[in-house]
């Protein structure tokens, strides 16, 4: 069983949502991911998804294509991605760890090559963004062969041959994208996620989490009611580049966003509970 699947085991039996926050390795410099990793998880993060720096972030919106853009200025490559990932597990051998971002750094370095490394750094998971199921053989299997969890995307648009497309090739979890469009946009609406949801739900057992547009306590709130887990990364990473200039803050104002969202999540799941 992988540390994803275990742990959403655990928040099941304990009625919870997962919370997962995104931020991109290297950003602002490389010296402040690790430690903001660990600070994250003591805020209440469940799941750390860290962005690979790619110089087209095609899915993703201004906020964090510069926040790529900072961390490749301080050549951030993927194998320093790996070397992060490595140091975070001196500390942390239980955070289900997922790494998202494009597949030509991994075409590069070779998916048995990739694979092997990121299972020996501590990687739990993989999201290629650009990678569609029925072009990523070879790299699927290379991560199942590892005790890898491949994860993919879902679209609002996906129908429903393409939901147990994707439903069969993942595993560990399935990312619903709550609007067509790039990251950070604000266009949320939770009810239409929910209609969603709710579908994709009778087509798979895996579990559902929910990215783009979560950019408040409020609205991580809504999305738990019906995800199984809230993606929370452009409000992070906008205030990580506000923050750019004074890195010694960014370990303590951005997990205090998260824990905000944790405690508002954990309020109306209770609030959920006692109706």
């Amino acid at each position: 069983m992988s540390r994803i699947e275990q742990r959403f085991r655990e928040l099941r039996a304990r009625d919870r949502r997962a919370l997962v926050p995104y931020v991109t390795a290297g950003d602002p410099e490389p010296t402040v991911t690790v430690p903001l990793l660990h600070a994250l998880v003591e805020a209440g993060a469940d799941i750390i998804e860290l962005g690979v720096p790619f110089s087209d972030p095609m899915a993703d919106g201004p906020v964090i294509q510069a926040a790529c853009e900072r961390a490749l200025a301080h050549g951030v490559s993927l194998h320093a991605v790996l070397d992060m990932v490595r140091e975070f597990r001196r500390r942390d051998d239980s955070t289900p760890l997922v790494l998202m971002g494009y597949l030509n750094p991994v075409e590069v370095m070779g998916y048995e090559a990739f694979a092997d490394a990121a299972a020996a750094a501590g990687v739990d998971g993989v999201l290629t963004v650009d990678m569609p199921p029925e072009e990523g053989d070879g790299l699927v299997t290379a991560l199942r062969e590892r005790a890898l969890d491949p994860i993919f995307l879902i679209a609002p648009n996906s129908g429903e041959q393409r939901v147990r497309q994707l439903a069969g090739a993942g595993r560990g979890f399935l990312y619903y994208v709550a609007f067509k469009g790039v990251t950070g946009a604000d266009r949320l609406d939770v009810d239409d996620v929910a209609r969603h949801l709710e579908r994709v739900r009778a087509l798979t057992d895996l579990p559902l989490g929910v990215g783009f547009g979560i950019r408040d306590a409020a609205a991580a709130a809504a999305v738990a009611r019906v995800a199984d887990a809230v993606v929370v990364g452009s409000a992070l990473v906008r205030r990580i580049g506000e923050l750019a200039a004074t890195p010694e803050r960014i370990t303590t104002e951005v997990p205090a966003a998260l824990a905000e969202m944790r405690r508002a999540m954990d309020a109306r799941n209770d609030e959920t509970a006692a109706s």
